[in-house]
């Protein structure tokens, strides 16, 4: 059982392990359909959020051939406080990930795919060419696939990437914004928090159409209120899904857990949200941007066709 996260320690001492609550705590992967979508990826040479990120669902989603795969390499050229995937000078970008991308797809029957990457400040274009590149190869190959991408904030480069992006024409429009404003400057240094708002502002001026989704962590010491002024923002940017899941510590060096938040806590957030307009609430313990996605797209679908469907009468 995954159940142990460190806590602080007496200065001298290595952390403690801190036990999670019951909620949180994720069996170890062993199934058939784990080890096989594992050995695709492999072989493919492509890199997913899943294990760079330490997910806790990986076993689930592997084993039902669900996962999210992480372009432009393995490495971030910024260093966030929660996240888990190694930080340096990335290697050059591959220019078969597109392609095998799109036969990862295909071979595992996807008919929805999350796309994320790395931060990639190293490129002129911020990696947003590459983004284009596997949308394109995707429509080619698996053309009844809806595709999500999950991207970085494209820093000094975001209204031209965001167009590039856009003309692509992927179904979803994730960008995560995290944490609350307060907790920018510790958690998520290399961002701003208004940037990441203007970019899904951004991507709603140039397609409508497109559904915009963005999430955040709880237990880095948010307090309520802050929460609910985040879920403001996202409205007034026309954000159509927040997602909403538990932070979990990856190692000694990165932000500590300051709260484990209940399950009740997440029910009562998620109601705050569906109250609030969004189109689609994902909130709980687990929850994960990619976490059970094509099911969540899809109610996302229809709950925008019933509001259509209201506003024309």
């Amino acid at each position: 059982m995954n159940d142990l996260s460190t806590a602080p320690a007496p200065e001298g001492e290595r952390p403690r392990m801190q036990r999670k609550p019951d909620w949180i705590r994720v069996k170890a992967p062993v199934s058939k359909g784990y080890h096989e979508t594992r050995k695709l990826m492999r072989e493919l040479n492509l890199h997913t959020v899943c294990e760079e990120a330490a997910c806790p669902n990986i076993g689930e989603c592997w084993t039902k051939k669900h996962a999210t795969v992480m372009i432009l390499g393995d490495t971030c050229t910024r260093a966030c406080r929660f996240c888990n995937i190694k930080t340096g000078m990335p290697m050059p970008v591959d220019p078969l990930e597109p392609e095998h991308t799109a036969a990862a797809a295909a071979a595992m029957g996807l008919e929805h795919i999350v796309i994320t990457s790395v931060d990639r400040d190293d490129l002129p274009d911020r990696g947003a060419g590459q983004f284009v590149k596997v949308i394109k190869a995707l429509r080619r190959e698996t053309p009844n696939t809806t595709i999500e991408i999950l991207t970085p904030d494209f820093k000094g480069r975001m209204k031209q990437s965001i167009a590039e992006i856009c003309e692509a024409g992927p179904d979803v429009f994730n960008h995560n914004l995290e944490t609350v404003p307060r907790l920018y400057p510790t958690i998520r240094p290399g961002a701003r928090y208004y940037a990441s708002i203007r970019l899904l502002e951004e991507v709603k001026a140039h397609n409508p159409l497109i559904f915009t989704k963005s999430g955040i962590m709880l237990g880095l010491g948010e307090e309520r209120l802050e929460v609910h002024q985040v879920m403001d923002d996202m409205r007034s940017a026309d954000i159509d899904f927040i997602t909403m899941g538990q932070y979990l510590q990856p190692t000694p060096k990165h932000a500590k857990v300051e709260e484990f938040v209940t399950p009740k806590q997440f029910a009562a957030y998620g109601a705050i949200a569906r109250a609030k307009g969004f189109l689609q609430v994902a909130a709980s313990p687990l929850t994960r941007s990619s976490y059970h996605a094509g099911d969540d797209f899809a109610q996302m679908r229809a709950a925008r066709e019933v509001k259509l469907a209201k506003q024309a009468d």
